[in-house]
């Protein structure tokens, strides 16, 4: 998995109006929990941007006060009009414990069915899994090449080393579908 390392202060005091007073300063009240302990910080609004508007997921690694914490994003809350952040939990990990976290979808290869004329239809461009921090990658790859259209490739057939899909085993990840105009090209040639 892809990592990033971001710091912080710990927060002297908190309630609404401190957290106030932080949003203000251009900061985002910040909570890490896990391994039985609540870590209350801020960090930089913009520190954000790295691990929000992006479609990979990340470990972050915080730096507080001289101490390093690996979480991984839990929770956010957006401002409901102009979407600054509000405020972001953080769960802390640990190598051998499993985690939930969902991981994005790419493929690799060229259809068949897509050379035909078909459209591929990625239907979950990011699945939920479950794994060791060590196990989990980046991304799911899904392979297409032999992907024809009318066919489809399910969670079932996804193979990710030491790692549990926890979506159900016949979901469609992606498929190949008949355009109009290709299905009326085979007719005519017929």
């Amino acid at each position: 998995m892809n990592s990033v390392s971001l710091s912080g202060s710990l927060r002297e005091n908190v309630g609404k109006k401190d957290a106030k007073k932080l949003r203000a300063q251009g900061l985002v009240p910040c909570v890490i929990y896990g391994n039985g302990r609540e870590v209350r910080f801020y960090t930089e609004a913009k520190s954000f941007k790295t691990i929000l508007f992006t479609p990979e997921t990340y470990i972050i690694d915080f730096t507080i006060d001289g101490q390093v914490y690996r979480t991984i994003l839990q929770d956010i809350q957006y401002h409901p009009i102009s979407d600054e952040v509000l405020h972001a939990d953080f769960l802390e990990v640990t190598e051998e414990k499993a985690i939930t976290v969902t991981l994005p979808v790419r493929t690799e290869g060229t259809s068949p069915g897509v050379m035909r004329g078909g459209k591929l239809k990625v239907r979950i461009p990011r699945l939920k899994v479950k794994g060791l921090i060590k196990d989990l990658p980046a991304f799911v790859m899904v392979n297409i090449s032999e992907l024809n259209v009318n066919q489809a490739i399910r969670v079932k057939d996804l193979v990710i080393e030491n790692v549990t899909p926890l979506v159900a085993a016949n979901n469609i990840v992606c498929d190949v579908k008949a355009k109009k105009s290709a299905i009326a090209d085979e007719e005519t040639e017929e």
